[in-house]
């Protein structure tokens, strides 16, 4: 059993994790922060903020500058599993329960990995006579509670950081596999280079997923639609479906247009 201290400590680091995850928001939309501001919107000392900001310097998330920080990349920066977790939360969650609203009883389907499918993945005792292939981890020992769902978990390296496996093994046995429907994350989605994230081993056997599949699904909430990362592994016009809680009409209308269903979560 925990103590009263060590209670407090978890606390206090949940909550750095979700004003630093809010920082690195921040930067995505504005690509500068600045110290004083930070300060009024967190209700903490200008030094606690600058030791946020050495934190995040000397992790790769961003550069320092005299009062404030800037964007340390765009298109290879890339959060772990853990940091992702505590960001968009209500988003991924609101997705995840319209997405639940495309599988029936009896679906054979594939959950990449992600925070989005992982909220999925928690709706799925909703369901009954599943089979579920994930190469996600978490989302794996979660299936595995549901008598439900049988879980088939993709081999291969595991990428440490992200619960997930990568590698040749698990592209080969996604080829040997087919499912009704691929429920797939991406870092960034837009309109010239479709789905991309930053690994390109990643990418790999994103593609090989999706081949699986005779509908593919793509969950992405609305700070990733425009954007784009390091490495495209499907271009809009495999996309069936997209489910996102947000998107510019311009877009949703040239998406309809190429036949891609968009369902915004409520």
């Amino acid at each position: 059993m925990r103590t009263k201290k060590e209670t407090k400590e978890t606390e206090n680091d949940l909550f750095m994790e979700e004003r630093k995850i809010r920082i690195l928001e921040l930067l995505r939309a504005n690509h500068t922060v600045n110290v004083n501001e930070l300060s009024e919107l967190f209700k903490v000392s200008l030094p606690t903020i600058r030791t946020y900001l050495r934190d995040m310097e000397n992790n790769g998330l961003l550069i320092r500058t005299h009062g404030g920080a800037i964007s340390h990349s765009k298109t290879g920066f890339e959060l772990t599993t853990r940091q992702k977790e505590v960001g968009m939360l209500n988003e991924k969650k609101r997705i995840a329960l319209s997405a639940l609203g495309l599988i029936e009883n009896g679906d054979t389907i594939i959950l990449d990995t992600g925070t989005t499918t992982m909220e999925l993945a928690r709706l799925l005792n909703r369901r009954q006579n599943l089979t579920v292939v994930t190469n996600d981890i978490g989302i794996a020992r979660v299936l595995e509670e549901y008598p439900g769902c049988t879980v088939v978990l993709i081999g291969g390296i595991v990428r440490k950081g992200f619960h997930c496996t990568v590698g040749l093994s698990g592209i080969q046995m996604c080829s040997q596999l087919s499912v009704d429907k691929a429920f797939m994350a991406a870092n960034s989605f837009s309109l010239a280079k479709g789905l991309s994230t930053p690994d390109q081993i990643h990418a790999e056997i994103k593609k090989a997923m999706m081949k699986m599949a005779g509908t593919v699904i793509l969950l992405c909430d609305g700070s990733k639609i425009g954007k784009v990362s390091f490495a495209t592994f499907a271009s809009t016009d495999e996309v069936n479906v997209l489910v996102t809680d947000a998107v510019d009409k311009n877009v949703r209308k040239e998406l309809e247009k190429r036949g891609i269903e968009v369902i915004t979560a409520s």
